[in-house]
């Protein structure tokens, strides 16, 4: 591990620094099956005040990592960042440090906002599995929108599993929360990933979680057989359902009142927690977000890549699908 905190140490060194946060993730952080492939994309995520400064710094140094996109400058590199998909600007297959690294950027102020309200659950999503953060968090709003994800990630994931389920099975649900609706695991994506990123990693998620399942009321978690109790009461699950983040409540909000009638968030909540569907319908909720952005994302970053770069990442991802399709 030592060795692998050192290659990406050396690999971010290579960026314009002042990250309010910076981390690593995927397989070749945390190898999702028997063995690590040192072949494998490393995959980081840059969180920067001022993504204008950060994009112009960048295009001195490393001005080959950007597409076509670069001769419109960084005005227009930001512009299209912060209003198309997740506002988040990736650069893919980029060798640094004689390895293949995919990176992206993101302002803190929509890490933030992502990370409360779960507006394209992008971000969030991907901070609900574990990450191997490189530059420690020091803006306290961010740290305690950090902690509310996590916290947003057990009430959804909680709505959506029986009264009895193991430990294994909560963070299979948590990890499923943002790719459940991403139209790439339906073509493009290790039909195998979820099953493999939580086999692999249930000691990184419980010590993301153990913290918040001990100060949880409604669960009774037994640690010496990884097995959760939880109260299945429609009081209970009017308390999960008060505290999703505003997305997933504006779509509860939206469908419930499809029949043209019109009930207030907190009428439709209290309704929804004595509705045997409320499981189903909180997962179409997640799922209405996650498709929307991970198609508007997979878009722009034709864009951002450039088609050639585009297609060879695409048949990348292909081929690891195709191969989990034969295990």
């Amino acid at each position: 591990m030592a060795s692998s905190v050192k290659i990406f140490d050396s690999i971010i060194a290579r960026f314009p620094q002042k990250f309010s946060l910076a981390f690593a993730y995927g397989s070749s952080v945390f190898p999702q099956g028997s063995k690590s492939d040192q072949k494998n994309m490393i995959d980081f995520i840059f969180c920067v005040d001022d993504p204008l400064a950060w994009h112009e710094a960048n295009l001195q140094v490393n001005s080959k990592h950007y597409s076509m996109l670069k001769y419109a400058g960084p005005y227009f590199i930001k512009y299209i960042q912060e209003h198309f998909g997740a506002k988040m600007y990736f650069n893919s297959l980029v060798e640094v440090e004689n390895r293949l690294i995919k990176y992206g950027l993101i302002s803190t102020t929509h890490l933030i906002e992502d990370l409360l309200d779960w507006q394209t659950l992008y971000i969030s999503g991907r901070l609900h599995k574990p990450v191997k953060v490189l530059k420690k968090v020091e803006n306290t709003d961010m740290y305690q929108a950090l902690l509310t994800n996590l916290q947003s990630a057990l009430h959804a994931s909680l709505l959506c599993l029986p009264e009895n389920f193991t430990e294994e099975q909560l963070y299979h649900k948590i990890a499923d929360l943002s790719y459940a609706g991403d139209f790439r695991m339906y073509f493009g994506e290790d039909k195998q990933k979820i099953k493999n990123i939580v086999k692999n990693q249930i000691p990184h998620f419980r010590n993301l979680y153990a913290n918040q399942l001990k100060l949880m009321p409604q669960l009774h978690w037994n640690q010496s057989n990884s097995t959760i109790e939880q109260d299945g009461s429609s009081a209970t699950t009017l308390h999960h359902l008060n505290l999703l983040p505003k997305t997933v409540q504006h779509n509860l909000l939206v469908k419930w009142n499809k029949d043209g009638r019109y009930r207030d968030l907190e009428e439709v909540l209290e309704s929804l927690a004595h509705d045997p569907e409320c499981s189903d319908m909180v997962k179409k909720a997640i799922q209405d977000i996650t498709w929307w952005s991970s198609i508007t994302q997979s878009v722009k970053g034709i864009l951002t890549a450039g088609v050639m770069k585009s297609i060879k990442y695409s048949s990348r991802k292909v081929k690891k699908m195709l191969t989990s399709m034969k295990k």
